[in-house]
């Protein structure tokens, strides 16, 4: 059995726990090639007109997969903490592959508001594939704890960036979009060729989300912008900018954005909100132009 894992939106954020999952269980699986201009082509033709261009590139990297694999695992994530949401392309996924392909879904579903955790949403999908419950259950332990030590040298790596001599700037966006080679990749490429240090907004121990929220909003429903907004708290005194990188047209970016544009203070500030007709060109201006102004010192001074 294989197992085909679409290379976009919750493939960002879950990527060490689902492989080291399969790992530890034995399981094959293949992950699509990165983003192109021609996973996006075939993802806009099956998408709903009003989907976001990340919809839209995850559609094209299923049907990449579709006659590559067994099973495709789609997930369905609604809640990952008590009385807030995800986005809802996270839980409309199942549905819309589902419809639009003829495939076997591997799923699971995440639901912490009505009582579904991960850790039991894993445990129900390593039983559905036959294997004992210790069995799941210890497979399950053993990727939480490589996720976690992930995660954590991962904060290691940017508090040690945070506390260098270079020029920083804190790129806010999801995974899913700053990760993509055709979304993010662009702006990563030109702010390292101009020297610039990169720090990740999703690179952030949220144990005290609420704290650190609260200077620019004390009410988020969605739980991934209530992170990113965490770390732009956590992170705005230690850089010299800040990128918001959204794609279009995404509903709960549009107003967590906002906040942090009215909020956030003494700093640089762009809004960078990506399509598929975006121009390179208009990219590298407008960034050389940020560059230029966090280059010159004490600004807002």
């Amino acid at each position: 059995m294989t197992v085909g894992i679409p290379r976009s939106l919750f493939y960002y954020r879950y990527q060490t726990l689902i492989e080291a999952f399969f790992k530890e269980l034995d399981i094959d699986y293949i992950v699509s090639n990165p983003s192109d201009k021609e996973t996006l082509e075939q993802g806009k033709n099956l998408a709903p007109s009003e989907a976001c261009t990340s919809l839209k590139l995850f559609l094209g990297h299923v049907k990449s997969l579709a006659n590559k694999c067994d099973f495709l695992f789609i997930p369905r994530i609604e809640s990952v903490t008590d009385k807030e949401k995800v986005c809802t392309n996270f839980y409309l996924l199942y549905d819309l592959v589902n419809n639009l392909f003829d495939v076997n879904i591997l799923n699971i579903n995440i639901d912490v508001t009505h009582g579904k955790s991960e850790k039991n949403a894993f445990i129900e999908m390593g039983l559905y594939l036959g294997f004992s419950y210790n069995k799941t259950l210890n497979a399950y332990k053993n990727a939480k704890e490589k996720e976690a030590k992930v995660k954590n040298n991962l904060i290691l790596k940017q508090t040690n960036i945070l506390t260098n001599d270079k020029k920083k700037i804190l790129i806010v966006g999801h995974p899913y979009n700053v990760y993509d080679p055709l979304i993010g990749k662009p702006i990563t490429d030109i702010l390292e060729k101009n020297d610039i240090e990169i720090v990740y907004a999703d690179i952030y121990d949220d144990k005290e989300i609420d704290k650190d929220t609260k200077d620019i909003s004390e009410d988020i429903y969605f739980t991934f912008n209530k992170e990113l907004m965490g770390a732009v708290n956590k992170y705005k005194d230690n850089v010299n900018g800040i990128i918001m990188l959204s794609s279009f047209p995404c509903g709960p970016d549009s107003l967590t954005n906002e906040l942090i544009l009215r909020k956030v203070k003494n700093i640089p500030i762009i809004n960078i909100v990506v399509d598929e007709a975006n121009s390179e060109t208009g990219l590298l201006t407008r960034l050389e132009s940020f560059i230029d102004i966090i280059n010159k010192e004490n600004i807002y001074e």
